[in-house]
């Protein structure tokens, strides 16, 4: 978490609503970062005033992604991933999800492109954890939705390509 910078929290703000009391929580966490269980205590009150904010969510995220924690991480973006697909009215099997189901072409649409971003992390995380196979089909889901591939997932397909993984390995 960037202490330096807190606009991601505003941009996380998607449904605002976000309690003064909950914002002070994530402020906290990020304050204290270094500080393992301290920023984590914060994140969990957070998280218990608001467990389904997508501010909170990204909080717990990134703090698990930036301290290595990539299986807690992964359990943050399923539950992302499912508070994207019902806010953007989607099916919570990202396999069924189809590229008219949601303005997916539009930067500027942003519940679709959080919902992009999340399959994203979740996509990059099965990556990282071995799971090569999860992972490059989510990467290629992400190119069926986003075919101009305005967030960025062809080069973790490419990445995938010069392991050797160019097919359904």
């Amino acid at each position: 978490m960037d202490t330096a910078d807190e606009s991601w929290l505003e941009a996380a703000c998607l449904e605002g609503g976000l309690a003064a009391e909950v914002e002070n929580y994530l402020r906290l966490a990020s304050l204290a970062y270094a500080e393992d269980d301290l920023a984590e205590s914060y994140l969990k009150r957070a998280m218990a005033a608001a467990p389904d904010h997508a501010a909170v969510l990204i909080g717990y995220y990134r703090f698990y992604f930036y301290k290595g924690r990539l299986l807690d991480a992964l359990g943050i973006a399923r539950r992302c991933l499912k508070k994207a697909a019902k806010d953007n009215g989607l099916s919570s099997d990202w396999r069924r999800v189809g590229c008219k189901d949601a303005n997916f072409g539009s930067y500027e649409a942003i519940l679709p492109r959080f919902y992009l971003f999340t399959l994203k992390a979740y996509g990059y995380l099965n990556l990282r954890l071995g799971w090569l196979a999860e992972g490059r089909e989510v990467i290629v889901k992400l190119l069926e939705l986003d075919p101009g591939d305005k967030i960025g997932s062809k080069v973790l397909l490419d990445v995938l390509e010069r392991m050797g993984m160019d097919d359904e390995d």
